[in-house]
């Protein structure tokens, strides 16, 4: 599905990267895995967002698109709580990306 050139043109597209301390990988996947419950259950529009973890098992790259005009994530509140500590969980802070598209398909 080819998004409108409105669409295009507001979306914001962001990748974090970080690494997290291997004896935290699991309670961070725990907290991951509740950014997506809650987001199932609240079904919030204008986001596309997925979570993965590298070949590496500690790190982790986030990937969103974002076309409301306000962070969807921001209400989120198991959201909050993965955010807030997540310092305390990384080898290598996240490093956040603003990324320009070339081309998509399936986005």
């Amino acid at each position: 599905m080819t998004p409108k050139p409105t669409e295009s043109k507001s979306m914001r597209r962001v990748m974090v990267r970080y690494t997290v301390k291997p004896e935290r990988v699991e309670e961070h996947e725990a907290l991951i895995r509740a950014v997506f419950h809650e987001l199932a259950e609240k079904a919030p529009e204008g986001i596309r967002y997925g979570a993965f973890k590298q070949p590496d098992g500690v790190g982790f790259v986030h990937v969103a698109f974002i076309s409301a005009e306000k962070n969807p994530l921001d209400a989120i509140a198991a959201f909050k709580a993965f955010t807030a500590r997540i310092r305390e969980r990384c080898d290598d802070p996240p490093a956040t990306v603003d990324l320009s598209e070339i081309g998509s398909f399936g986005f």
